[in-house]
Parts: structure tokens; sequence; C-alpha cells
């Protein structure tokens, strides 16, 4: 079965995200629609490639991710159709694409659907939704659009390395109030070579041992991990670690190694 998968800042409260799914649905009466969030804060395509960069592999090969962040037609922004690791992607070219993606996509397409002027001010419901639908049944990526060379461009906060330390930053918090950092398991190991450490964040506090999953410390409790993500997290285990420790988006942390 055909699988189309949501990642949008539409939320759940008003029509637009039915007006969505119906409007897929109208094309593709037997599709499989999957939502991934429907609850990206308002214009956030840094949140939103961060949930769907971390997400889209569990799903299978050829599977169609519509995203719905910043969409609104304006004289600048292109509509894309992409094509990376066996899935394809339908959204803006606002740099999205260049925050979730390692490499460069195989193909890049502008969508050159003709819009239906009702849906100007939402084409989300329209080229959107027959591209994704066209991509889903096995079209082809160049019935739709036109090749192009590249993306939008935008970068990911980076962590620093520094002597013995790396300087990171939090980039996302779960709904659980997790802290996850842009400083990846990877990244950490390359660094660390087998050395003991600290981190260091907001109001003195210090943890100095990975954790394999939360339980593994007394509830109430705080721990790092390396999480589904692969990012390291600060949490608290059963607790908010964003309030309870007053971590917040673009904060700070350090790793020392000793």
């Amino acid at each position: 079965m055909a699988i189309i998968t949501l990642t949008t800042d539409l939320g759940d409260k008003d029509i637009y995200l039915a007006a969505l799914k119906g409007s897929i649905l109208k094309l593709l009466p037997d599709v499989n629609i999957v939502d991934i969030t429907n609850s990206v804060s308002t214009f956030n395509i840094q949140q939103a490639a961060f949930i769907l960069k971390n997400s889209f592999h569990y799903f299978p090969d050829n599977t169609v991710h519509l995203i719905g962040i910043d969409t609104v037609y304006n004289s600048f922004t292109k509509y894309l159709a992409i094509h990376y690791k066996n899935h394809f992607f339908v959204g803006a070219d606002n740099g999205i694409f260049s925050l979730m993606f390692d490499n460069e996509p195989e193909e890049v397409y502008e969508i050159n659907i003709m819009q239906d002027l009702k849906f100007l001010h939402f084409p989300l419901a329209d080229i959107f939704v027959k591209a994704a639908c066209h991509l889903a049944q096995g079209g082809k990526i160049d019935e739709i659009g036109l090749r192009i060379s590249g993306i939008e461009k935008k970068m990911n906060l980076q962590p620093v390395v520094e002597r013995n330390l790396i300087k990171g930053a939090v980039i996302y918090i779960d709904s659980f109030q997790n802290v996850i950092t842009n400083i990846t398991k990877e990244f950490f190991n390359t660094i660390q070579q087998g050395r003991r450490f600290t981190l260091y964040f907001k109001r003195n506090e210090t943890i100095n041992h990975l954790s394999w999953h939360y339980n593994e410390v007394p509830e109430g409790e705080k721990l790092c991990l390396f999480g589904i993500s692969d990012h390291l997290e600060i949490a608290i285990n059963k607790g908010n670690a964003s309030g309870l420790l007053g971590l917040n988006l673009g904060d700070s942390v350090i790793i020392e190694f000793e």
C-alpha cells in the first residue's frame, strides 16, 4: 500500500489538516496517510527538519513525505519534489531540505503542476497533494517538474571542539521535556577516545556518566544518554529536564574530557 507521511505546523484544531487529508484521499482513496507530526511550531523549519530527519528512515522505501512548513506562495520560493535515499519528499525550498539531508539528494525537481486558483492561499491541498499522490502511485518524478541542480542552503548549529572541550547547544526539547543537543554519538566518540568526561550546563549542574536507558538512575535523578536520534540528551528519569534544569533551546552545554 502507498504511504504518504505528513509533517506540518497545521495543528489539529482548525480545518486545514482535514482539508489536506481529504484532498489526498480524493485523489488516492487507498493511500495510507501517516502523521509524523502536525504540531511543529509555526514556521519552525529547524524543528521540522530534526523530527523528519530522525524518523523518515523507519518507513519503507518509496514512502512519500509531504512537508507543510512555511509553504504559502511567494515569488521567491520554489516547490520541490526530491528523491533521497529511496524516499520521496515534497515541500517548499525554504532551507528545510539542507537541514535534513546529510548528503546531496539524488534528484531535485521544481514542481510545475498547474495550481487551482481557489487554492492559491493553501498550496498544500493542491500542488503538494497532486505531487505526493503522483509519486505514491509510482509516477515518475520527472513528470511533475523540471530538474534543478540544488536546494536552498541553511546551516544547522554545529558543536565546536577546543582543546579538551566540546561546546554544544540545545537544539530540541521533546514532549517529555528531554533536552536534545547537537552533539551526535559519532562526534562524541571521535573526540572522547575512551577518556572520562564531565558534562556542564546551566546552574552549575554536571553529569559525568553516560546512561544506556532512562531507568538506569533513580526517579527524579538527572542523566545523559544517546537517544533514538543518536544525539546527546539530558533527561530526568520520569521528570521534566527542561523545566527543572532551566534548559531552553539555544542554551550552551560543555563537555570536558580528562
